[in-house]
């Protein structure tokens, strides 16, 4: 073999080494980008109170993502991709710092994709004004809307750019209280009170008007503080001037002790109406007998006819399946944790990319059959408020549970069915 041979074998040699070695090196690489693109999952981030004086509304958390997470199974489709979905659950303790303080963490920290809010403007408020801020595709439920959007200073010709909301409105709550009202005999005097937070606030200003244009006289005690364990003034101006309908928005622990000063001090009204107070199985049963006939706002129950769009279960079975799984009563909010992880899912399913402007125009596009009803923002009151149908309930002595929420007025949505009649508060 001549010099010139052995000098092209060499070299091609060479190169097949620095070929193969250059392979082994892209190799990892390849593995490195391959295992990332595996890792990357779809981040709901999911605020609601699961502690404090608002845990009630938090009651059904665990169970409602436990079956959420069981019927997204290995993931979903995006633009034509698989991805995993990881929901990260983080409680607001029922303080309003501190769900704004766990919104910036799911966004800066977890760098989530859309984040979700639930129950009342304690927590929902600040999850919103915090996605807002930062640009964050977010959707929210579980508090009137006005609360909603007047409490964060939203200016309807404009609306807000990324969030969203779908709840029923104060205008709503008053038609059903005053349907319930006029099915039983009173004198039509409200005595009315409302707690010092955007809920109460908001209420105070839209109700009594609402009231005494369809002809009731209001006797209104305006705004309490949210610190007070007395009530005897308010309550002895009720008496003066004979109410014979209370009315308010108070926590589950404040109407507790409003309820029992009223009993204390001989106060009897022929119906009472607390909002937000009366929602759910334990504040009731606290109450003891003083309980039953107590009438509230019915956002959902198991009568309302309507599936989960995710796993196509009714609202009874999914109540059902509740009670089996914690022993427990079902409770309202349970509806609407379950239709706002429904939403976020499929607006998730419909986004064409994963970006944030993506997934703001899938929510902006949403035509959704939920578990609390039809979910779209076409054709709400304003930019970014979806209406959903409120009914009004009475707590009766019930058979499996001390006391059941009957329907008691469906005027304000017909194809929710009534379980009994209104009746008035026995003295």
């Amino acid at each position: 073999m001549n010099n010139i041979d052995k000098r092209n074998r060499v070299r091609r040699n060479t190169l097949k080494t620095l070929a193969l070695g250059a392979g082994t090196l892209a190799a990892p690489a390849l593995m490195l980008k391959t295992a990332h693109a595996q890792s990357r999952a779809v981040k709901i981030g999911f605020v609601s109170p699961q502690t404090g004086q608002i845990a009630a509304f938090g009651e059904a958390d665990k169970f409602v993502l436990d079956g959420v997470r069981a019927a997204l199974g290995k993931g979903i489709t995006i633009a034509g991709k698989q991805f995993p979905v990881e929901i990260i659950y983080k409680d607001s303790q029922s303080n309003p710092n501190r769900a704004a303080e766990v919104t910036n963490q799911l966004i800066n920290n977890d760098k989530c994709d859309i984040i979700l809010g639930t129950s009342t403007s304690d927590t929902v408020n600040p999850v919103a004004s915090q996605c807002e801020l930062a640009g964050v595709p977010c959707v929210t439920s579980d508090n009137p809307w006005q609360a909603y959007f007047f409490g964060r200073k939203g200016d309807p010709k404009k609306g807000f750019e990324w969030t969203y909301h779908f709840f029923w409105g104060f205008d709503t709550a008053a038609e059903v209280l005053m349907n319930l009202w006029d099915s039983v005999p009173t004198n039509k005097v409200v005595g009315a009170l409302f707690s010092n937070d955007p809920d109460g606030i908001a209420a105070n200003e839209g109700l009594p008007g609402a009231f005494k244009s369809r002809g009731f006289t209001v006797a209104n005690q305006g705004i309490y503080t949210m610190t007070s364990n007395d009530f005897s003034a308010q309550i002895g101006a009720l008496r003066k001037a004979n109410a014979e309908i209370v009315v308010g928005l108070f926590t589950p622990p404040a109407f507790a002790t409003f309820w029992t000063q009223c009993g204390q001090q001989g106060f009897r009204p022929k119906v009472a109406s607390p909002i937000k107070a009366m929602l759910f199985p334990s504040a009731v049963e606290t109450l003891g007998a003083r309980g039953a006939g107590l009438t509230t706002e019915v956002w959902w129950s198991p009568s309302h006819p309507f599936k989960s769009g995710l796993t196509n279960q009714t609202a009874r079975q999914i109540c059902d399946d509740y009670t089996k799984a914690t022993k427990r009563q079902w409770t309202q909010p349970l509806g609407f944790k379950h239709a706002t992880l429904e939403v976020a899912i499929d607006v998730l399913k419909r986004a064409k990319a994963l970006t944030p402007a993506a997934i703001r125009d899938a929510i902006v596009a949403t035509n959704y059959q939920s578990l609390v009803g039809p979910i779209q923002w076409k054709t709400g009151p304003v930019k970014n408020v979806c209406l959903t149908p409120l009914v009004g309930g009475q707590w009766k002595p019930g058979k499996q549970f001390k006391y059941d929420l009957h329907i008691v007025n469906n005027l304000t949505a017909k194809n929710i069915p009534l379980g009994s009649k209104m009746e008035p508060l026995k003295s």
